[in-house]
């Protein structure tokens, strides 16, 4: 099973929210999900991001990959780099 860490999208029509979801690969992107760990909302002003650093930390540790959006979040939020420290830097 591979898990994935991507955005739920929600909300009304063109009035789009986004929580940040760990799922199951196969699941559809607005189906079932393992655990929210934040969301994204980019209508406000100005953009809302909110994440669950612990959880998603775990999650990457053990081995869920982000979608390409969601590494931007997680790259600008320092949490790719904690990362890539805590694995290369033993």
């Amino acid at each position: 099973m591979s898990v994935k860490i991507r955005m739920r999208r929600m909300g009304a029509k063109r009035k789009p929210f986004y929580r940040i979801v760990v799922a199951d690969s196969r699941a559809p992107r607005d189906g079932r999900f393992i655990e929210e760990v934040g969301y994204y909302n980019p209508v406000s002003q100005p953009k809302e991001l909110k994440l669950d650093e612990d959880k998603i930390f775990e999650w990457l540790k053990k081995g869920a990959q982000p979608s390409d959006t969601v590494r931007s979040f997680l790259s600008s939020a320092g949490l790719m780099a904690k990362l890539h420290d805590e694995k290369y830097n033993k």
